[in-house]
């Protein structure tokens, strides 16, 4: 009795050490991740070169988990996340290195392939501790509550992040009019240097479960691509890949079509980008209440339902405050949703002996899907020349079609497997129930953040 107290303990202090290790990482994404691409741009990256960084991105960090899922067998999930993410920390010091050297004029033509170059680096260590991670966390999360607590998670780091990332936003546009832009984003990612550290010794700190590893918890991805068609995780993981297609491929030319053809400042930018995640945030708490109490499958199909669209509204109007309080607004409200009962519905098809496996390669498939997808519009980019109408707002029209076109094929062929206990009649019924005190609850978590804060 003695030993499940203590060990209940620790997974209650692993849950709140998780949490301010979110913090630091969400610092680390509105510092330095958030500013990639405007950041290429800003050393006059072509533009498919800027969709490549999308590109690189899918292909380079799935391929570094499926390989790193090799170590799962000799070390354990913390050293393994230990290491990764100290050598990420460590990968902000190239990014400062191109910064000095673009205000300098050296090398500026060779600077677009040095910061793509680096920037895989980066993708390759950021990605390679995920499966790690996320097996971890299965372990010292409890399936009754995952939703809700995820939710809460979500929402603290969130915010953080959305204050963090306006606040950076203003602090480049000053240093823009000074004619110190990049000096102002060498400050931005050392600042993203230093968070992601915190984030290391943090995880330092956080308890692990032991988990044994056994040969036969083991599977090929050829094994796992065979079966996919069959199981319920496989069905996922290839709707996964072929979304990711169609989302990459209007998602990889988003930043340009702010910066560089309605040229919005870092500021604007920034408020329409993390708009979407304060909406997100308002309603992530609800999400979460109706994953546990109804399962994930329900929530996928209505936030799929609505998600496709998205890329039609962001061209409708290029009025900042039309981009806040429409398209950001709605992809806000079913992304949130969508990416948390995801996750939640891996665990729940999943065994925690083959998560991290599992993990490796269904990012792998959302990895080839984001490759092919910001690949295509880099080419489209480059080679579309059509005068009846612009091809980046061509490129936004192809991408929701071909999400309008994945979801009808796909999402028919997905089950619950969680066990639900409650009339499935009464889901409507709870959402428009629970969004009026939606807001009061998120403000409530809100208050909560100090309290994560004081180990």
């Amino acid at each position: 009795m003695v030993k499940q107290i203590s060990r209940t303990e620790l997974k209650h202090s692993g849950r709140r050490k998780s949490i301010k290790e979110g913090i630091f990482a969400s610092a680390e994404g509105s510092f330095g991740g958030k500013f990639i691409s405007p950041f290429a741009i800003a050393i006059n990256t072509s533009n498919s070169l800027v969709a490549l960084l999308t590109s690189i991105t899918g292909l380079l960090g799935p391929l570094s988990q499926l390989f790193s899922s090799k170590w799962f067998e000799r070390d354990s999930r913390k050293k393994v996340v230990l290491t990764s993410v100290f050598l990420e920390a460590l990968m902000w010091i190239p990014f400062i290195i191109i910064a000095i050297l673009f205000s300098k004029g050296i090398l500026i033509n060779f600077l677009p392939a040095l910061l793509l170059l680096s920037f895989s680096i980066y993708i390759i260590l950021t990605n390679a501790a995920q499966p790690f991670w996320f097996s971890w966390m299965g372990d010292i999360v409890d399936s009754k509550y995952r939703g809700r607590w995820f939710s809460k998670r979500n929402l603290i780091i969130g915010i953080i992040s959305v204050v963090l990332a306006i606040f950076a936003s203003v602090l480049l546009d000053y240093f823009k009019k000074n004619n110190l832009a990049m000096l102002g984003f060498g400050i931005l990612f050392f600042l993203a240097l230093v968070s992601r550290l915190g984030s290391w010794l943090t995880f330092k700190k956080q308890y692990e479960p032991k988990l044994k590893f056994e040969k036969k918890d083991y599977f090929s991805f050829w094994q796992f691509l065979k079966q996919a068609p069959n199981n319920n995780f496989g069905k996922f993981s290839l709707f996964r890949s072929l979304y990711a297609f169609a989302g990459a491929v209007s998602g990889s030319v988003w930043t340009i079509y702010l910066l560089r053809y309605l040229k919005f400042n870092y500021t604007i930018y920034i408020i329409v980008l993390v708009s979407e995640v304060v909406f997100s945030l308002i309603f992530v708490n609800l999400w979460g209440k109706l994953a546990d109490k109804y399962g994930n499958y329900k929530i996928i199909i209505l936030t799929t339902f609505i998600l496709p669209i998205t890329p039609i509204l962001w061209i409708l109007n290029t009025s900042p405050i039309y981009m806040i309080l429409v398209p950001s607004l709605i992809e806000g409200i079913a992304w949130g949703g969508f990416i948390l009962v995801s996750k939640n519905f891996i665990y729940d098809n999943v065994r925690k002996q083959k998560r991290s496996l599992a993990i490796s390669y269904y990012n792998m498939l959302w990895g080839i899907g984001v490759f092919f997808g910001a690949g295509l519009a880099a080419i489209l980019i480059k080679y579309l020349n059509i005068k009846i109408i612009s091809p980046i707002i061509l490129i936004f029209i192809l991408g929701a079609i071909l999400k309008m076109i994945v979801v009808s094929l796909f999402i028919p062929k997905m089950k619950e497997t969680k066990k639900i206990k409650v009339k499935q009649k009464n889901f409507e019924k709870d959402i428009f129930k629970g969004i009026k005190p939606s807001l009061v609850e998120e403000v409530h978590e809100i208050h909560s953040i100090g309290h994560y804060l004081k180990e």
